[in-house]
């Protein structure tokens, strides 16, 4: 697969138009069902490789679209999403000098 290709699963005849947010490769058993002692043989079965990670964001990223901000009478939420987010990833960087900060003394 090239990047901006269809997925070799997909055959537009059997599945219809295209959805980027379904995955049309064999269908497994979701990870809400596996029992603890297949749990070994389920990550077995996953593809591990970088195209697979990337592809598997994006269909995230378009059940988000479709989910929260594609929807005639979308709200609010994405935005929040958003922003809470941006503020999780920023705390993140500055947790170190945030953490160190409280050390100092001032007087």
């Amino acid at each position: 697969m090239v990047f901006g290709d269809y997925p070799l699963e997909y055959d537009p005849k059997k599945h219809g138009p295209y959805d980027p947010a379904r995955y049309y490769g064999k269908q497994d058993i979701p990870l809400a069902q596996v029992k603890l002692g297949e749990l070994g043989s389920w990550f077995g079965r996953r593809n591990k490789s970088p195209q697979a990670m990337a592809s598997a964001i994006g269909r995230a990223y378009w059940r988000w679209q479709h989910k929260y901000v594609q929807p005639k009478r979308s709200g609010i939420a994405p935005f929040f999403q958003v922003a809470v987010g941006c503020s999780i990833i920023f705390y993140l960087m500055n947790y170190q000098r945030i953490t160190s900060h409280r050390f100092y003394k001032y007087h």
